[in-house]
Parts: structure tokens; sequence; C-alpha cells
């Protein structure tokens, strides 16, 4: 979405699309029975007070009434509010694995148990007013744990019929000793083991338009990752070689529904990756190797020359960043790193095997890899993410993230930093969508249209036509990166965009950023060959409205604006 734009340099915010007018493709009678609270606005604000999220008719607080340490209990009070009636909502409430469900008697369902903790849900049928849920946990294991609760209306997938909170706590081991929040920017891995249940190959994106040249191995100071199939360079006799594969375990609102996401076991790719070490029993602390984790493999190896027979001490350290390309921050601007246990008295290569990021820096992890995806279709000419800068002065895109996060989905010029909230990870079309916001800022060079009509603005109602193609073209970025027309949100709900002139309940025109979407992806698959062409163009000149991208530049660029593209447009109810 878009706070209303006043012209440079004052701050835009561009908002999810997950904040967009979500009832889509649904029909009209979906949402009998839906009334909404006097004054027709609801009014529960689901992040912090500066974000730009939709508010809501629907929230949820989760609390615990004491912290409990290992092998104590305590009551999860969970409250619903809502300010509209809403016929089946979908109540889900994650555990982590170091507390448990101890008691069934606030009639949730039977909890399913995996690596990534306890679920449960229940269906309510709610009237404006609170309703309140409470169950007994017990802490079962030490460390960093997050309770998480949903609240969503399943008729009805909507950011402004959901509400999602979270506690997040350090289990101790004694009484008295457990402790409010999470520390995770800097943890270990999670234990080696073999991928479980959901492992599966990094879901195919191909590239789609020029890839850059591969960086040498030795590559955490790299500008761009390395190409699909770089290798590391086989070691001489005289090195040392630390190798394995770097993993994340995350919940995917892909693939998943509202009481439930999907498990995911992946290999996280162009990770940058450094051997620590300390070559003698009484040196220092010394870089060894540097380098990135393989494309759509997630392997590295690192070699280094010891200068003695036997090295005293090894460890491998994974940061949340892409070379110099994309980055995931936490609210201090400090990157995720996993660091595995310490390797001793090294005399020989040693293969570590699947090493795993760590439990609570999941979500970092995530979008760190969702944004690779987008790399490798970008649609520049050069090694940076937009074809107007050259190798070697690229800008970033940059996540913020952080456990528990409000602040969140927006993307702003101010910092050029795009906010997510807590659960957002879990859908990469989320994530996708705002580097959407990121992307158009670097092709048009910081520049922004002067945006209207766009705080709220809703995917299939009329807006205006500026907001109209800055949303469009960021939910074409997701759909394009995809390869689908379906919007995910992170709590596990979505809603498939594909409309053509017989598609109820989204209007026409390219006031309409559904509509500007669904064209644009048409027009770059059907007539442009993919979107390098089009994204040079905007590279060099900039546009306000759709009407401006096809009408004005498209021509002037070569780019079809004839009859089969107009063919296009109209099939999307455009035109010109």
């Amino acid at each position: 979405m878009s706070r209303i734009r006043v012209t440079k340099p004052a701050t835009l915010t561009a908002l999810a699309g997950v904040g967009a007018c979500l009832a889509i493709v649904v029909a009209p009678s979906a949402f009998a029975g839906t009334s909404a609270p006097v004054g027709g606005t609801c009014t529960i604000r689901p992040a912090a007070k500066d974000s730009e999220a939709p508010l809501s008719c629907l929230g949820v607080t989760a609390s615990l009434d004491r912290l409990p340490a290992v092998g104590e209990q305590a009551t999860l009070t969970v409250d619903v509010q809502a300010q509209a009636d809403v016929k089946h909502a979908g109540l889900s409430v994650q555990l982590p694995p170091t507390i448990r469900m101890t008691g069934g008697e606030s009639g949730l369902a039977e909890p399913t148990t995996d690596t990534f903790g306890q679920r449960t849900s229940r269906t309510l049928a709610l009237t404006p007013g609170t309703r309140t849920v409470k169950l007994k946990v017990k802490a079962v294991a030490a460390g960093p744990a997050q309770i998480q609760a949903d609240i969503s209306d399943i008729d009805r997938p909507d950011p402004r019929r959901a509400g999602h909170d979270s506690v997040e706590l350090t289990v101790g081991t004694s009484k008295g000793s457990s402790g409010k929040g999470v520390s995770v920017t800097k943890a270990d891995a999670a234990p080696v083991h073999s991928p479980g249940p959901g492992a599966r190959k990094a879901r195919p994106v191909a590239p789609k338009g020029l890839a850059p040249a591969p960086v040498p191995a030795r590559a955490s100071a790299a500008s761009a990752p390395a190409s699909p199939r770089a290798t590391a360079g086989a070691a001489s006799n005289a090195q040392v070689c630390v190798s394995g594969t770097f993993r994340n375990r995350f919940q995917s609102a892909e693939g998943g529904s509202w009481n439930g996401k999907a498990n995911r076991d992946e290999p996280v790719s162009n990770v940058n990756v450094t051997l620590w070490g300390k070559p003698t029993a009484n040196s220092g602390t010394q870089k060894l190797a540097s380098a990135m984790t393989g494309n759509g493999d997630g392997k590295f190896n690192l070699c280094y020359t010891p200068s003695a027979s036997v090295t005293a001490q090894a460890w491998v350290e994974f940061q949340t960043q892409a070379g110099r390309m994309w980055s995931v921050v936490d609210g201090s601007g400090r990157l995720y790193a996993t660091a595995t246990y310490s390797l001793n008295n090294i005399s020989g290569s040693i293969s570590l095997g699947n090493v795993y990021a760590n439990d609570g820096q999941s979500r970092a992890w995530h979008a760190l890899d969702t944004l690779n995806k987008l790399w490798w279709n970008r649609g520049s000419t050069t090694t940076c993410w937009a074809s107007r800068q050259q190798d070697g002065h690229c800008t970033p895109i940059t996540v913020q993230w952080y456990p528990g996060s409000t602040d969140g989905t927006y993307w702003t010029t101010n910092d050029d930093k795009i906010h997510l909230a807590d659960n957002d990870p879990d859908a990469e079309h989320t994530t996708v969508h705002e580097a959407g916001h990121a992307l158009m800022g670097k092709l048009y060079n910081g520049w922004w249209p002067n945006v209207s009509n766009c705080s709220p603005h809703y995917v299939n109602r009329t807006s205006s036509t500026s907001c109209g193609w800055t949303e469009g073209f960021a939910n074409a970025v997701a759909f394009h990166t995809f390869n689908d027309t379906a919007y995910y949100w992170g709590n596990g709900s979505s809603m498939n965009l594909a409309n053509d002139r017989s598609t109820n309940g989204i209007d026409p025109g390219d006031a309409c950023e559904a509509r500007v979407a669904t064209a644009l992806v048409d027009l770059w698959s059907q007539v442009d060959g993919g979107w390098m062409k089009s994204n040079t163009m905007m590279s060099r000149t900039w546009q306000s409205s759709f009407r401006e991208y096809f009408v004005d530049d498209r021509p002037d660029y070569g780019l079809d604006s004839g009859p089969t593209a107009r063919n296009i447009l109209y099939d999307h109810t455009i035109q010109y």
C-alpha cells in the first residue's frame, strides 16, 4: 500500500498488498451476514501506531499469567475482539517446542505436534465484543520461545478481518529464571540432522534475465551473489576444507491454511558464510575463509591453508546477507547470525553435513531466501537490482524483521527499507510485494509518483490511477516471480486474483490494482518476452500511471502497444 506521497524528499510509505481490498474474487454472497460496526469503520489496530497496517474488525491478544521455568505451568489467555459479526472465525494457537499444552478445557482441538511445536485451533461464531479462551501450558525445555495466536475470517480472508499476536519469552531452567523477550540475533545452529518431513529441493524459479557473473570463492565482500551453477574450486593438497549444507526449517503460508501452515525444510541460497578459527591454541580469532552458499543447494566449501599441522579451533558463521545486494536485519539494524559448534584440533578436511539455521531466526532466513528468488528474476541488464545502476555501484534491498514485530507491513523511501511484521515472512508473496516497491524505487532512482487516494486502498476496488499503478506493479512483481496470480498473507490465508472481463467483485479499469497487476504480467509474458525491456524502460523514464506506461512510453522503447497488447488490456477491462 502507499501512504499519500507529497513531492520528494518527503517520506513515502508503501504498505503491503496485504492491506489491500481482499474480497477479490469472492462473490458478494460470501459476505452475507457480515455487519459493520456503527459508523461503518473498524478500529482495531493490529500493529504499532506508526505502522501503515490497516485497521481491522478482528483482533487477538495473548498473555501469560507468569513466565514459567522448565517444569512449571502457566495459564495462557487469548482474548479475541470482534467489531463485526463473523460467522466462521478461525482461532489458531501455536506453541514452541519448549512449551506444551497440558489441559483440554479450552475447547480447542486436540493439538498436533511436530518439529515446530504444537498447533491447535477452533472455529468461533463471533458477535461484536470480546471472547476469551484460556489454556494451561507447561514449559518443558529451556531457551527462546514464542507463543502465537491468530484470528481470521475463514469466509473472507482479509487483513482487515484478521489479527495476530505473540508472546516472546526465554524459558529458564529454575524458578524465577525465565524472562520476557528473546535474543536471537546471534545464536547457535540448530541440531544437525537429516532433513525431516516437509524437506524438499528449493522450488525452481528459473532465471528470466541476465545472471550476474560468478563471484570468487572468498566473496563475503562481493557485490552480487554467485550464479546458479557456480561451485567452489577444488582444494589444493595443502589446504583444509570445511564443507556442508546450510538449511532452514520454516512454516510457509504458500501451501498452508488459516489453521496450519505448510512445514518446509529447504537449503538457503547465496548466504554470506565465514570460517573463523584459532590457528594455534594461543592465537587470537582469525578469518580463515569466506564464501557464499550455493544457489539452489545451500552448499558451502570453505578452504584455508593452515599455518600448522593442526588447527586448534574453527567454526562456521552464516549471516543474513547475500553479498552486498540484500540483507535482513533486526530492529537495531544488526544482521542475524547462526554459528556452528566449535571444531577442535583440526588436521584434515571435515564435512559438517546439514547445518540448520537457529529456530528463532527462521523467519529472517526465510525472508532472505525469498529475496533470492526475486534476484534471479529481477529483469536487470547489470549485476544490480536495476539497470540504471552499474556494477560496483549498486544499492541493496534491506528487510527489517524481528520476533514479535508489529512494525509492518510497508516499504518507505525514507530509509529505503522493507518493514515486515512478525509473521509476514511466512508469506513469500508479501515479502516480494514489498520488494517490488523497493525495486520500483531503484528503477526510478529515488523518485516516486505523487500518489493519491491510496491510504487505505483495496486491491479489487477503484482507488486512483497513481495508486493502481504503484500497487499494481508491486503485485505484478510477486506474480512474475512465482508465476501465479495468487496472494498469500502471513496467517496462511490466500486469494487468487486472476481476472478477465467476466470476473465479478473486481472493479474495472486502471485505477484498480488487481487489473493493472494482471495486465502487466500478461504483457510481460505474452508480448514482451519477459520484463527485461520493460524494466529498462522504467529505469530511463518514469511513470505516474499505467496509462503513461502503456500509451506514452512503451512505443518510444520498442514495446508493443498495438492490437495484441491492447487486447490484453481489454481482457482486464482497461481501454485506452
